[in-house]
């Protein structure tokens, strides 16, 4: 007898061909043959339920097992029970993707990816989901977060949807979807006005096929704004300053003193001898203040080199990178990396479109000539242009940050804060955010108390306001409201996006305001923060956030008074049912 095994899309890359290789070494200990097709197998088995991605088994006798733990458990005998067991496979609707023309249900796949991967791309996803649900359409987004690709879209999902939405603020891989109609958008588009976009999509999306030998499937006709390749730059950047600035603290926090013997020398009476003393020295610091100290070193290069990868694709990484290192060596830290990022992407860009060559060396150009001459003229305009003057505006800035204090300092604050709020994840909210990443890198950790505290007070105000004006809310928004204090002590500004949709007249001033007030009494309390995300859980390690009584009390007191001003000025919900216009 010949057996054919196939794995159903709910198996799972890793399970499924494990329990195909059970499967195919149990048929040989039963002398049972492996067909390559389904033409020549006598029966066929499934591995794990779902969509059968090989076609050919459509109308054929097909034993689904759905459980992949009865075939690790017993292979010989699911194969035994193969020929009783199989029935005719008919493709499954509900799992199957199928045509608009077959079902008169439109379909529609997307992508969503924000630069931190946190809070807009899943938020964004959630909200195309749930208007496409609405509308009885079939839908499945692909998140690219960081912790990577979620939900990825198969195949046979892309080629039965009618459009492809990629709701992306960085840049993303989108060959994939090479001939499919797709419309670009943003998440913040995707996530606040969602209806519009699902029906812009299917009035605007254009074909669309990546340029030649583009890695990362960018159309040639496609041009992305400056603040974009930024984003695409700090979103890579980002789990290096988290590593870096969390290892540094547990170095503070790790680090004691004990008695250590040491060889000394000392003079007695006139006489250099040798001794060997007891002394106190703070040990398990030392290593650990190395590894974070590697991490930061990284964090403008790859800065640097993504925003360079943003604008010209792989030929730009390695200027980027090398333009990023020299920035560091330099001290013109991370704003000499932005600027060099900038340089070396365009003039790799320029090279790889204007540079004409013989066909005969087309062939060069990716792997030799651009590497080369975009790296060379890259590194000398950073050590004799750029390097110089950025590394005396970073000193300034540096000497400035760690030195201010009274109003200057609460000047500051506010400005941060009231910026994080500006717009919850927009790009105000977005350059703050950056500014105090940034700073970081040159150990100035007072920006970033800033930012971070601030951008958790419109979550946080809005959780409140449900709390104390609970009449004046509907039951969804008072869930909402639930939702969105979790969000906010995690340092989620979108968690009061949905507030700030619906009422943005009032709850953007509250928000401000609370976040303005924050920032500023953080930094008039002297407050420092090591990390640019976790929220209150930062405070777990000892020493990420200092002063941690005056940091915690800035929260609490931008965020109550947001809150009970929202409370106080929302109109009942009864009365609100045109927000926008109130």
């Amino acid at each position: 007898m010949n057996i054919y095994i196939v794995e159903g899309s709910h198996s799972g890359p890793v399970n499924g061909r494990l329990a195909k290789a059970e499967l195919a070494l149990a048929a040989n200990s039963l002398n049972l043959k492996i067909a390559e097709n389904a033409q020549s197998a006598d029966v066929i088995v499934a591995v794990g339920g779902g969509d059968i991605g090989d076609k050919s088994v459509i109308g054929k006798k097909v034993y689904v097992v759905e459980d992949l733990n009865e075939i690790f458990a017993n292979p010989k005998q699911i194969l035994n029970d193969a020929p009783t067991k199989a029935s005719v496979y008919q493709q499954s609707t509900s799992a199957a993707p199928a045509s608009k023309s077959d079902t008169g249900v439109k379909r529609i796949v997307a992508v969503t990816a924000c630069p931190t991967g946190v809070a807009h791309t899943f938020m964004a996803a959630e909200a195309i989901e749930e208007e496409a649900k609405k509308r009885g359409w079939w839908c499945k987004v692909e998140t690219r977060g960081s912790v990577g690709v979620g939900n990825e879209l198969t195949p046979e999902e892309i080629a039965a949807a009618d459009v492809v939405i990629a709701a992306c603020d960085i840049d993303v891989d989108l060959s994939k979807f090479a001939g499919k109609k797709l419309y670009r958008t943003k998440t913040g588009p995707a996530l606040k006005k969602t209806a519009q976009e699902l029906d812009k999509a299917f009035e605007e999306a254009t074909v669309y096929q990546p340029s030649a030998g583009a890695s990362s499937g960018k159309s040639s006709n496609e041009k992305k704004g400056v603040y974009q390749h930024l984003l695409t730059g700090v979103s890579y950047m980002l789990p290096m300053v988290v590593a870096g600035g969390l290892i540094i603290a547990l170095s503070f926090a790790f680090g004691q003193f004990q008695e250590v013997l040491k060889t000394v020398k000392v003079i007695e009476n006139g006489v250099e001898v040798v001794k060997q003393v007891l002394v106190n020295e703070l040990v398990g610091e030392t290593h650990l203040s190395e590894i974070g100290g590697l991490a930061f070193s990284l964090m403008v290069p790859l800065l640097a080199g993504y925003i360079a990868y943003s604008i010209a694709d792989r030929p730009g990484l390695a200027p980027g990178l090398v333009g990023g290192l020299l920035a560091v060596s330099t001290g013109a830290g991370f704003l000499g990396g932005i600027i060099i990022g900038y340089f070396a992407g365009y003039f790799a860009l320029a090279i790889t479109r204007y540079l004409p060559l013989p066909k005969s060396m087309e062939a060069l150009k990716p792997i030799l000539i651009v590497p080369l001459l975009a790296t060379l003229i890259t590194g000398l305009v950073m050590q004799f242009i750029v390097g110089t003057p950025i590394a005396w505006l970073m000193k300034s800035i540096t000497l400035w940050l760690n030195t201010i204090n009274g109003a200057n300092a609460v000047m500051l604050g506010a400005l941060l804060g009231g910026m994080m709020c500006t717009d919850m994840g927009g790009p105000i909210n977005k350059v703050a955010y950056a500014f105090g990443t940034g700073m970081i890198s040159e150990q100035a950790y007072a920006p970033m108390a800033a930012v971070m505290a601030g951008g958790m007070v419109p979550p946080l105000a809005m959780g409140l306001a449900t709390l104390i004006a609970r009449k004046k809310f509907a039951k969804a928004e008072q869930e909402s409201g639930k939702a969105s204090l979790v969000l906010g002590l995690c340092f989620i500004s979108e968690g009061a996006i949905p507030f700030a949709a619906r009422d943005p007249l009032r709850v953007i001033p509250c928000c401000i305001i609370g976040g303005a007030i924050t920032g500023g009494m953080a930094l008039a309390f002297g407050s420092t923060l090591m990390t640019p995300h976790g929220g209150l859980f930062a405070l777990a390690i000892p020493g990420v956030v200092k002063p941690v009584v005056g940091y915690l009390l800035s929260i609490v007191v931008g965020s109550l008074i947001a809150g009970i001003a929202y409370a106080l000025i929302k109109a009942p919900e009864s009365v609100n049912e045109n927000p926008q216009a109130a």
